[in-house]
């Protein structure tokens, strides 16, 4: 909450007779973000609170209104945000097991877990939280025991996409979200433009991906499943792209083409994303499923610039169009309180709802540079690979891990830039930074370039 009222109260009365108590679940925070916007900071922040408000007993998509459900689209794309922040292992350990528990007899997974609105559920980029939450896990917190206990539950959802339609490699049929409440949206509805079958047959190669990758972890024969993610690849390439672009001219089905791989020239996609961000004012027009991975699409493939543009960009849509509003969380639309000061609905309007939020995990992986290693997950081996942008002067990042900090900064002066790398013990780093690749041990290592 932002405000109490008091109403009714005999006399008057000290604001410091008082006492706010946040409540969340038992969760150790982790993760640590600075720079020299001190927009971007506030921003964080807001990240943070809008965490800790949502954080309790299950991931709730907004604590304020008549929801406060366990949504699994929020859920996942926050996961690595969330567990960069907080020590979130045992709270996803909990919610998955709810997952598990609430599983439907063909794989299929509700909308929310636990899950008592019983209408429904299998949306793509929702479900998929089945497969992406528990191998985030894993790369954070080094879980093999939950990518085990989760396996079945991963392996049934992505059976459940398979036997969906006439193509065991196309997922072109059911009731999806789509890019929820996307801005290039027709009038009229909550979903951007972006084809939902685009969507769902890009989150059933992701999540099939990823299951051939905790496989491989637990020792498992992955051949029928790696055959399959090819097929799903190749099905997704002639139904959805035409000259190698996505037929559904949009910032997501670019941004997911990109991020999960689907591309056959990603540098060809990757020019035509960067040229629609420019063309529209470096603004972005995604929704819940393009958001998360829209600046890593860009910083992957050339583009951080770009990537920072869209982060610091102050005018309407943007993150700091918010901040500047006087949010303290995250708003559930872009306008949630329009330019003019009009709000964008009064119902289905929430200013906590985080899963926008996702923007910190490119913060501390891009602008701080802090990596997971899929092959040593858990931070034992971390890959520094920080971009900085000429608009900061500088930003620094901090993970606690079980081995100790992981911590990254970098700072502008006189024409150079100065790294920091801290590496704990019983760790190893990769550094990667303009003309420089080094294997490291633990300790403090600096680099000016």
């Amino acid at each position: 909450f932002r405000y109490i009222r008091i109403d009714k109260w005999p006399g008057d009365f000290n604001l410091s007779d008082f006492t706010a108590v946040v409540v969340h679940s038992d969760m150790k925070r982790t993760g640590y973000f600075e720079c020299s916007n001190p927009l971007v900071n506030k921003l964080f922040s807001n990240i943070i609170w809008g965490q800790r408000g949502n954080y309790l007993d299950v991931p709730t998509d907004c604590p304020q209104r008549d929801e406060r459900l366990g949504w699994t689209g929020d859920a996942q794309v926050f996961v690595r945000a969330g567990s960069y922040n907080f020590n979130t292992n045992k709270f996803f350990t909990k919610w998955l097991h709810d997952m598990t528990a609430d599983q439907k007899s063909d794989g299929g997974i509700p909308h929310v877990i636990p899950d008592p609105l019983r209408d429904g559920g299998n949306s793509a980029a929702w479900a998929d939280a089945a497969v992406i939450c528990p191998w985030q896990m894993y790369l954070t917190y080094n879980d093999k025991k939950l990518l085990a206990d989760q396996f079945d539950t991963m392996k049934r959802w992505v059976e459940y996409v398979r036997a969906q339609g006439e193509n065991e490699a196309l997922w072109n049929t059911g009731k999806h979200y789509g890019d929820w409440l996307g801005l290039d949206a027709p009038e009229g509805s909550y979903k951007g433009s972006t084809d939902e079958y685009l969507i769902a047959t890009a989150f059933y190669a992701y999540s099939t991906s990823l299951l051939v990758k905790a496989g491989r972890v637990l020792g498992k024969d992955m051949s029928e499943y790696e055959t399959l993610y090819e097929k799903i690849v190749a099905a997704y390439q002639k139904e959805f792209l035409e000259n190698g672009l996505p037929k559904s001219f949009t910032q997501t089905a670019h941004a997911l083409t990109l991020y999960f791989n689907l591309a056959p020239d990603k540098q060809k996609v990757a020019d035509s994303l960067a040229k629609m961000v420019k063309e529209n004012g470096n603004k972005l027009t995604t929704g819940f499923v393009g958001t998360p991975y829209l600046l890593h699409a860009l910083s992957d493939n050339g583009y951080a610039d770009i990537a920072y543009s869209l982060l610091l960009q102050e005018e309407y849509p943007s993150w700091l169009y918010s901040v500047k509003k006087g949010a303290t969380t995250i708003w559930e639309h872009w306008d949630g309180i329009k330019p003019d000061g009009t709000m964008w609905s009064a119902d289905m309007n929430s200013f906590n709802h985080y899963a926008y939020g996702a923007v910190a995990d490119w913060m501390y992986q891009v602008v701080a540079g802090i990596n997971t290693d899929e092959n040593k997950p858990g931070f034992e081996h971390i890959i520094f690979k920080p971009l900085a942008d000429p608009r900061l002067d500088y930003a620094r990042a901090s993970i606690d891990t079980s081995f100790g900090t992981v911590a990254s900064q970098w700072k502008r002066e006189n024409g150079k830039t100065t790294y920091i790398f801290t590496v704990p013990q019983g760790t190893t780093a990769t550094i990667l930074l303009p003309g420089i690749t080094e294997k490291v041990g633990a300790g403090i290592h600096q680099y000016q370039i």
